[in-house]
């Protein structure tokens, strides 16, 4: 395994070779634990609103908050790309917002490309995004921060219309200059076709198999959210049944005086004992 960050550049040769595995992540600790696990992308995604800071939905996180949680990844992850999730009103506004917001998750953030959620209405702001410099990771499909007007956390693109629209977005974005393009919540047929269309490797998220890679949210993966779940998610644990377990057990031994015991403690030498009397 090599010891070096991956690049762009290396994802993108990933495509019909090799699938892309990616994940979220919000802290240092889990990006360690990911990064030492061989992962190839971590994305300090927008749904820490809910699984990190207790927010209903995606939209109330800001700016400065997803910067304080990608600091903390990139220093965790010294090998996966790392990807920061443009948050809702960090993009939209204008131009010249969307680069500076952009510019920060690299300049502040320490994270190597960012990710937009949109497809032909955002192609120019991504196009201007990418002339700066900052590359971007499109997203298509079932977008959350637009799940109010999509009429709610719906499948996307399964009557003609809207998978033609689909089929065009993603080739649109790919023009626009995305290194990669993550399609959510979309049929598997479609998204095999759009994954066969399009130069860049597609990220499935409830896509279905043949897309280049994968990507799931960690508290999803480890049984740690107990809310919502798709259906999409495979859970791989069940650490918060775990941690309760624990954390019982922990109560459970201070009250009945079992914890701590002698080696968990420190003691004073005879002299210094003999000095204050005791």
């Amino acid at each position: 395994m090599p010891s070096s960050r991956l690049t762009i550049p290396e994802i993108q040769a990933k495509k019909g070779k090799e699938k892309i595995c990616a994940l979220t992540a919000y802290d240092f600790l889990f990006a360690r634990l990911l990064d030492e696990a061989g992962l190839d992308l971590i994305l300090v995604g927008d749904s820490a609103a809910m699984v990190v800071l207790g927010y209903e939905d995606t939209l109330p996180v800001t700016m400065e908050e997803m910067l304080v949680l990608a600091r903390a990844v990139s220093r965790g992850a010294k090998r996966a790309l790392v990807v920061g999730d443009m948050p809702f009103l960090s993009y939209q506004v204008s131009d010249e917002e969307a680069i500076r917001n952009a510019g920060r998750f690299l300049k502040e953030g320490g994270c190597q490309a960012v990710k937009i959620e949109g497809g032909r209405e955002m192609a120019p702001r991504i196009s201007r995004i990418v002339q700066a410099g900052i590359p971007v990771l499109g997203h298509i499909g079932l977008t959350p921060q637009r799940a109010v007007s999509l009429g709610g956390f719906k499948v996307q693109g399964r009557d003609v219309t809207s998978a033609k629209r689909l089929l065009e977005d993603a080739q649109i974005l790919v023009e626009a200059g995305v290194f990669a393009l993550v399609l959510e919540c979309v049929p598997r047929e479609l998204a095999a076709e759009i994954t066969r269309r399009i130069p860049v490797p597609t990220i499935g998220i409830g896509a279905g198999a043949e897309t280049d890679g994968q990507i799931l949210v960690l508290h999803d993966v480890l049984g740690l959210f107990e809310g919502f779940r798709p259906r999409f998610v495979k859970s791989y644990a069940h650490l918060a049944e775990e941690a309760r377990r624990a954390i019982k057990e922990y109560i459970r031994e201070v009250r009945e005086g079992l914890f701590p015991q002698e080696e968990h403690g420190f003691r004073l030498s005879e002299e210094v004992k003999k000095a204050l009397k005791l």
